[in-house]
């Protein structure tokens, strides 16, 4: 996970121009994979054990680490939506640069990181099973569902802010600074009495 990050950091610090003025110790089984056929992002998807960076940028780019083809990981991209998934036990890393990035949904065990400051009109962030996010918000409106045992880590700032979660516990916002904020438990979901005894019918 230690080398993960380096290798991660060391591309994030060339690709914005800041040069190291000491030799960087040469990360080990180092591979980048850019993918340049994928524009218009406007909601990215995540599922399994995924750890994504995102940042705002002029221009939509993906980069995946931990040799992405030779994991078997899946990175798709369909009428604005980009979907990322990888189950295996070590976790794919990609970093997406997005210009019009509306929505983040994760599920599984996946990981959202913002990188620098989301700045957006409108966002919307969905969580999922035991997904977590850390996210710096410079948002007109935010939108955000924390569900099952999902966790957030917010901050930054929000003019509408509207969070729907299961557990308010799973939610740090104490950075986050937000004009106008509502907040709306998530029910879990039960069967009634009526549909337990017809689906009994069934068998």
């Amino acid at each position: 996970m230690k080398t993960q990050i380096i290798t991660l950091f060391t591309a994030l610090l060339l690709s914005t121009g800041i040069a190291a003025t000491t030799q960087a110790a040469p990360v080990k089984n180092e591979t980048v994979t850019v993918l340049t056929d994928i524009s218009a992002i406007s909601k990215i998807e995540i599922y399994g054990n995924v750890e994504l960076y995102v940042s705002d940028g002029q221009k939509d780019q993906v980069k995946v680490y931990n040799k992405y083809y030779s994991e078997s990981a899946l990175v798709q991209s369909k009428n604005g939506v980009l979907r990322i998934s990888s189950y295996k036990a070590e976790k794919l890393i990609v970093w997406v640069t997005a210009a019009d990035l509306r929505s983040i949904a994760a599920y599984d065990n996946a990981e959202v990181r913002s990188f620098g400051n989301l700045s957006k009109i409108e966002l919307e962030v969905s969580l999922h099973n035991n997904a977590s996010a850390k996210l710096n918000l410079d948002a007109f409106s935010a939108n955000i569902i924390v569900s099952d045992q999902a966790k957030a880590n917010l901050s930054g700032t929000v003019e509408q802010y509207d969070l729907k979660c299961s557990h308010p516990e799973n939610v740090n916002q104490t950075s986050l600074v937000a004009k106008h904020a509502a907040k709306t438990p998530i029910q879990p979901v039960t069967a009634n009495k009526v549909d337990i005894e017809a689906l009994a019918d069934l068998f």
